[in-house]
This record gives C-alpha cells, structure tokens and sequence, in this order.
C-alpha cells in the first residue's frame, strides 16, 4: 500500500474544490473527491488525476445528511485505510433575498449543509487523524468566505452569517486539538470565477463586481487552491486557528 498522504475533499467536483483535488494529487496526495449529484463531473476530475499517473476515487454523499457523512468517511476507509488532510468545501448559496424575504426551509438548509455539516465532516476528520484517538496528525482547511466580512446585503446575509460561524469553527477546533497532531485552518475567498454564482441566479457576478475588487479582477479557482495546499502541506506546520483572505484585497 502507498505510503503517499490522503486527502478528502468535500465539493470536490468543481469549482473551487476540483481545483484543490487537481492540484493535490500534482504535490502527491491520493485523492477522494466528493459529490453530491454530479458523478460525470467528480468522475471527470478523477480521470484527469488518473491520466497524470496520480491516484483518485469518487465518493458520493450530501454533507447536509449526517448518514452520507458516514459512508462518506468510512468509504476513505476502506479505499485508503488512512486519512491526512480534509478540506471543507462543499457549500451553497441561494437566489438573492432580503433576510424578510427568506424563508424557514431556505435558511435552514444553508445551516444545515454550510455548518452542521462542515462541523460532522471535521469531527469524522479528527476522528481519524487525532493522536488522541491513535491517528499520526493532519490538517484541515475549512474555506469560508469574505461574505462574512461584507454581510452581503440584499443578497445572501444567510450565506454569510453561515460562513461566520465556519470562521468561529475554525478558530476554537483549532484550539481544541492543537496538542493532537491536527491543524485547523480557514481560507475565505472573495469573488472567484466559478459556477456558484450561476447556482444563486447571477452567472455573470464575477465578471460584473470586479470593478469593486482592489485587484480589478475576480480570483480563480486555481489561485484558492495554492492557498489550501500551503495549509495543508508542512509549511505552515506552525500555523493553526489561521484565516487568510484570498480576495485580491476586497
């Protein structure tokens, strides 16, 4: 069996999270790439991993539902038999709404799959990797976003107020295994050129924001994974509870 890290990435079919499976496995990380629905696309990004001699799965499961989770976990388990790194990317957002506008199941669903089910994914994680419970250490990246900053008004304050508590997360789990082997980290992007924003209605929102971006331009994928695998890999072996804004000064 190979003795290369293993990583879980939760969203791992595209996006933001396609872009941090790809370049994992090109640093050496065997790779579990999760989806929800999508299996052509999580297959995709494993084929490519594949194509370039790297080594991938795809694993079905909705991080809104604690039993996907599981199977989700136990499926690293039984393909790899170790877990190192785990990065917290699946998230959503919804149609923009004033907070009166929004409604019970709306909001319940953000909570339920931007946090509980980015805390059940972590908890599995140290589960896993914790010296407390025999594992060797690890690292987990949460990605947040700038929203929390901005509150996004008029839009998604649901979302944001979401991404807050994963900041929150971050910092006190960091804390809490700080002595265990595991690294707990948090990256929040600004606005980056992925098909989220097409899944809450504005398809063209990167291109028509940029004029309020420091930088001028909307982020890509690709630069959001650079700032996940830094926090994954040994170089930041003394950075834990961190949050880094990958936001082109937003």
């Amino acid at each position: 069996m190979s003795d290369a890290p293993v990583l879980l990435v939760t969203g791992g079919s595209r996006g933001i999270g396609a872009a941090v499976c790809r370049l994992a496995a090109s640093q050496g990380w065997r790779v579990a790439v999760n989806y929800a629905a999508n299996a052509a696309a999580a297959e995709s990004v494993v084929s490519e991993i594949k194509s370039k001699g790297g080594d991938a799965i795809a694993i079905q499961g909705d991080v809104g539902n604690a039993a996907d989770i599981a199977a989700m976990f136990q499926a690293v388990d039984r393909h790899f038999g170790r877990l190192d790194g785990m990065v917290n990317n699946a998230g959503i957002v919804d149609q923009p709404q004033r907070v009166d506008e929004m409604s019970v199941e709306r909001i319940e669903r953000m909570m339920r799959i931007n946090i509980t089910g980015s805390i059940l994914c972590a908890a599995e994680a140290v589960r896993r990797m914790s010296t407390r419970h025999g594992g060797k250490g690890g690292a987990i990246v949460n990605i947040s976003s700038m929203a929390v900053i901005i509150g996004s008004p008029s839009q998604y304050v649901d979302y944001a107020a979401s991404k807050a508590a994963i900041d929150t997360f971050t910092i006190g789990l960091a804390r809490e295994v700080a002595t265990e082997g595991v690294r707990v980290n948090a990256i929040r992007p600004g606005i980056i050129d992925t098909d989220i924003h097409a899944s809450g209605g504005l398809p063209d929102r990167a291109r028509d924001m940029a004029s309020s971006i420091p930088m001028q331009r909307p982020g890509t994928a690709a630069e959001v994974a650079d700032a996940v695998l830094y926090l994954l890999s040994s170089n930041s072996s003394y950075v834990t509870g961190a949050i880094m804004n990958v936001s082109g000064g937003r």
